[in-house]
């Protein structure tokens, strides 16, 4: 069976002229695929024979809601979604007055290791699909009734760990046909890998690249993110200022602001030391908590943010949405595994 829905509309029409079927059948399908359809039969303008001939040659995979919360704070809604595999992944649709924004997963689990994060806590099962990407986007639209305007990759996963994939999903999102989201309103969150890094720049996307820094020195960034071990805060740092050189895009670094460990004052300059001469942009994050971890929302952000703003740094906080309903990564995924331990919801 083909993942019709990974295809570009050029791979697309490729497949349907090897069906012997006309070229203008790809686009007719590939519009349908971004309407959020479920089945080959709802793609009423096509001939009856063509319909059965796609199910049986060709792939579709809409995930199913397993469970849904709704924040009676903000009105955000978090997804776990159910995979064809049984696998589970989660969304997030955020409403702000610039638009609406849906944070989507890259894959199931992260083999990062990040001290703060859940995501990483069961380790990575596997990479998604363009199609698993794009159906995140898609079917939290239909199921909200939400128009989606803006794209974070900051979901469970590293995206730069499942690359071409990625590449792609945002080649398909970008489409006039698809779904038309442009760049600009694409966020993509690394970890930090700096080879991965360099090779996004030669692509020149005018996308938003955040990195999750969470602290400025290499004995710290190491203790919480293991991804820093061997690599360093400094040559991050010049992977950086490389990628803002290739593409003119500035970079936004997100802080997760930890208590008596990232937070204190000599933390704050030295970061500000580390992004002098740099356009760039942090983003100070209050700590969701994690049941399995130790670690506790910082009491300094507005001190932090003061000192960073006094030696010319530009600083946000981000607005905590959701926290009613387990809106940060991994936590409802994490939930559902201890309660559904021994099903086959989550798979190794």
């Amino acid at each position: 069976m083909v993942d019709i829905k990974s295809m570009t509309l050029e791979e697309l029409s490729g497949w349907f002229r090897k069906l012997g079927e006309p070229a203008f059948r790809a686009r007719q399908v590939f519009q349908w695929l971004y309407r959020g359809v479920t089945s080959f039969e709802e793609m009423t303008n096509l001939p009856k024979a063509l319909r059965q001939r796609l199910a049986e040659t060709a792939l579709l995979t809409p995930p199913a809601v397993a469970r849904k919360q709704v924040s009676q704070q903000d009105g955000t809604i978090k997804y776990l979604w159910q995979l064809a595999d049984g696998n589970c992944v989660e969304s997030v649709l955020m409403c702000y007055q610039h638009g609406n924004t849906v944070c989507i997963s890259c894959q199931v689990g992260c083999r990062m290791g990040c001290a703060f994060c859940a995501s990483t806590l069961a380790g990575k099962v596997r990479d998604l699909t363009p199609a698993e990407m794009i159906d995140q986007v898609l079917f939290t639209q239909t199921d909200s009734g939400v128009p989606v305007s803006n794209i974070v990759l900051m979901g469970i996963g590293e995206p730069l760990d499942n690359f071409d994939t990625v590449l792609r999903f945002l080649s398909l999102v970008n489409c006039p046909d698809g779904l038309n989201i442009g760049m600009r309103h694409i966020s993509l969150s690394t970890c930090g890998l700096t080879e991965k890094i360099d090779k996004l720049a030669q692509y020149g996307l005018q996308l938003t690249l955040s990195v999750s820094l969470h602290a400025p020195d290499d004995e710290t960034r190491s203790k919480i993110m293991p991804v820093n071990q061997g690599v360093g805060v400094e040559k991050l740092m010049e992977t950086c200022r490389r990628y803002f050189e290739k593409t003119g895009r500035r970079i936004s670094y997100e802080y997760a602001m930890i208590d008596g460990v990232n937070d204190s004052d000599w933390q704050a300059d030295l970061l500000a030391r580390r992004l002098r001469g740099a356009p760039a942009h942090v983003n100070l994050i209050p700590l969701n908590e994690v049941e399995e971890s130790p670690l506790k929302p910082s009491r300094r952000v507005a001190a932090f943010q003061n000192r960073l703003e006094a030696q010319g740094v530009t600083v946000t906080v981000r607005r905590k949405l959701g926290g009613d309903i387990d809106a940060s990564c991994g936590q409802l995924r994490r939930k559902a595994m201890k309660h559904s331990a021994g099903s086959p919801a989550e798979t190794r």
